[in-house]
C-alpha cells in the first residue's frame, strides 16, 4: 500500500513537472475609432470626405497564441500562431489567412539565439519599423508609416521562411532569414516574364547601449507580387508601377537611431528602396524621418514626427507628411488616443498629378486623394484594449 501511494506521489511530481515546463499564452490586440479623412475618392472619381468607423490604426487588431516547452539545458520549443481581424465586422485581416500575421514554430537556446520556420516578419519591420519610425513610437501606428508601406516597415510577413535571431550580446543583436519560392521555376527566369516565382531574404543588426541604440536592415523581395513569398501586390501596383507592369525585384535598406532621455525619447530613420520593373526604368524612394514622443506623466503621452519621402526614375514625387499623437491610459492594458496627420504630395507621372496618401496601405485604412487633390488631413479619436 506504501509503494503504491510512494509510486503514485512520485507520477504525480513528475507529471506536474512536465507540466509546468510548457507554456501557452493567448494574447491580443483590439484596436477600433472613429476616423475623419478629407479629400477621398468617391464613386465617380471625384474629390469628397469621409467620417468612418476604423479599425486598427494604433495597431493592428488580431489575436494569437504563444508558446514554449522547456526542453533541458537552456534550449526551449517555441511557437507563434497570429491571427489578424477587423473589429469593424469581424472578418479576417491579411486576405483572411486563418494565421496571416505570423506562423511560425523553431527552437531557442540561452546565450545563442532563435531559429524558427513559417511566415515571419522581415528585419526591415522587426527592426526599423518597431524601433525607428513614428508608427512603431506612437499610437500614429499604420497613418504614419510611409506611402503604400514601399520600405517594409510595417506589412513585411514572409512565407516559407527559415529566420535566426541571435541572442543579446552584450547590447549586439543580428539576424537573417530566407523565404522559399516553393515553385518549381526560379526569378533567374528571362527577365520579360511576368510569372517567374519569387524568394527573399533580409538582413539585420541592432545594437543598444544605454538610452542609445543603432540599427540597419535590409530586405530583397524578388516578384513581390506574386502569392509567395509575400502578399502586397496591391500597395505595390497602385503606386510603384501605375498598372503598366509587374515588380521584379525590390530592396530595402534603412539604417535608424534612438535616444531616450528621462521622459524623451527621439529617433532618425533613413530608408532607401528600388524597385526594378520587367520593363522600363526603375522607381527609387529615400524616406527620411524624425520624431519625438513626451511622457508628460505616467498617463499622459505626446508625439510628433515627420517624413519626408522622394520618388525618382520612373516618376518624379515628393510627400511631406507630419503626424500629431496623444495618449491617455486608463490602465496597463487600456488606452485612448487621438491623432492627426496631414500629408503634402507634388509631383506627376505624365500628366497625372501623383496623389496624396495617409497610411501604410490604401486599400487598408482609406481611398487616395481626390482627382486633382494633393493634400489629404486625417483625424482619428480612439480606444485600444491589449490582453
Amino acid at each position: 500500500m506504501k509503494n503504491k501511494i510512494l509510486t503514485t506521489a512520485i507520477l504525480a511530481t513528475i507529471a506536474g513537472a512536465a507540466h509546468a515546463q510548457s507554456s501557452v499564452t493567448l494574447y491580443g490586440v483590439i484596436d477600433a475609432g472613429v476616423s475623419y479623412i478629407s479629400n477621398t475618392k468617391n464613386a465617380t472619381g471625384g474629390s469628397s470626405h469621409q467620417f468612418s468607423y476604423g479599425d486598427g490604426v494604433a495597431q493592428g487588431s488580431r489575436w494569437g497564441l504563444r508558446g514554449s516547452e522547456d526542453l533541458g539545458g537552456g534550449l526551449k520549443a517555441i511557437f507563434v500562431l497570429e491571427n489578424g481581424f477587423n473589429s469593424g465586422n469581424g472578418t479576417a485581416g491579411q486576405g483572411s489567412a486563418m494565421f496571416g500575421r505570423q506562423a511560425y514554430v523553431g527552437l531557442t537556446k540561452d546565450g545563442m539565439g532563435s531559429l524558427t520556420l513559417g511566415r515571419q516578419y522581415a528585419f526591415t519591420t522587426d527592426i526599423l519599423g518597431s524601433l525607428y519610425s513614428t508608427g512603431g513610437n506612437t499610437v500614429s501606428g499604420n497613418w504614419a508609416y510611409h506611402v503604400n508601406d514601399v520600405d517594409q516597415l510595417t506589412s513585411s510577413r514572409i512565407n516559407n521562411a527559415i529566420k535566426f535571431q541571435s541572442a543579446n550580446l552584450s547590447g549586439f543583436t543580428f539576424g537573417g532569414m530566407y523565404g522559399f519560392s516553393n515553385t518549381t521555376s526560379f526569378a533567374g527566369a528571362p527577365s520579360t516574364s511576368t510569372t517567374s516565382s519569387s524568394r527573399a531574404y533580409s538582413f539585420g543588426a541592432n545594437y543598444a547601449y544605454g538610452p542609445f541604440s543603432l540599427g540597419a536592415a535590409y530586405t530583397d523581395i524578388t516578384y513581390p507580387a506574386s502569392a509567395s513569398p509575400t502578399t502586397f501586390s496591391t500597395a505595390l501596383a497602385n503606386i510603384d508601377t501605375k498598372g503598366t507592369s509587374t515588380i521584379r525585384d525590390l530592396r530595402s535598406f534603412g539604417i535608424g537611431g534612438r535616444y531616450i532621455y528621462g521622459p524623451a525619447t527621439a529617433w532618425l530613420l533613413w530608408t532607401n528602396t528600388r524597385f526594378e520593373p520587367i520593363t522600363g526604368s526603375s522607381t527609387l524612394y529615400n524616406a527620411y524621418e524624425a520624431g519625438v514622443k513626451y511622457a508628460f506623466t505616467p498617463a499622459i503621452t505626446g508625439g510628433l514626427g515627420y517624413t519626408y519621402s522622394r520618388a525618382s526614375g520612373l516618376f518624379a514625387a515628393h510627400w511631406n507628411q507630419v503626424n500629431a499623437s496623444a495618449d491617455y491610459a486608463l490602465s496597463k492594458r487600456t488606452d485612448v488616443y487621438g491623432l492627426v496627420s496631414y500629408e503634402d504630395a507634388s509631383g506627376s507621372v505624365g500628366t497625372t498629378k501623383v496623389q496624396a496618401q495617409i497610411g501604410d496601405s490604401a486599400s487598408g485604412i482609406f481611398n487616395t486623394s481626390g482627382t486633382g487633390s494633393q493634400t489629404q488631413v486625417a483625424v482619428r479619436v480612439g480606444i485600444r484594449h491589449k490582453f
